[in-house]
């Protein structure tokens, strides 16, 4: 089985920023609900399909697939909620591991998160010095749920 195992952070300044460089992506639901979301992405010329289980700790199963980029346009424009998450994302490396900080745009604007993929949920990680407070744990963060509550309307 996929498994995503992931620790999510606010981000409390733009240090992370002076070497990224961002990728846009737009992202939709035709899924959200708590136990399982169904995902359609565009990212540069690729179009994806993910499907992502309930999660317990900070682990998750999650299964992702290639599209025909124009199929996962129309479905972002016609099947899925509303509003969509557009946001850059920056790969950032820190102490052997990938940072992916998302900036988004639109509705939820403002926001910054930043997450690391981990081998294992007990891994000890180094905190780079733009991270500030965890919110792993925090539904209001997760990207399926800033459809429903877009972060400027908190």
């Amino acid at each position: 089985m996929a498994m995503e195992i992931e620790r999510k952070f606010l981000v409390k300044d733009a240090t992370w920023k002076n070497h990224a460089l961002g990728v846009l992506y737009r992202q939709g639901y035709l899924l959200a609900e708590k136990g399982c979301t169904i995902r359609v992405r565009v990212v540069d010329q690729g179009g994806f399909l993910t499907i992502k289980g309930r999660t317990s700790g900070l682990s998750r199963p999650e299964y992702e697939y290639p599209i025909p980029v124009q199929d996962a346009n129309e479905m972002l424009d016609r099947l899925c909620l509303k509003p969509l998450i557009e946001k850059y994302r920056y790969r950032v490396e820190h102490a052997g591991l990938v940072w992916e900080v998302d900036e988004f745009l639109d509705e939820n604007r403002g926001l910054i998160l930043a997450e690391v993929e981990l081998q294992e949920e007990g891994q000890a990680i180094a905190l780079p010095p733009w991270i500030g407070e965890e919110v792993s744990h925090d539904p209001r963060y997760y990207n399926a749920n800033l459809v429903r509550h877009p972060f400027t309307r908190w």
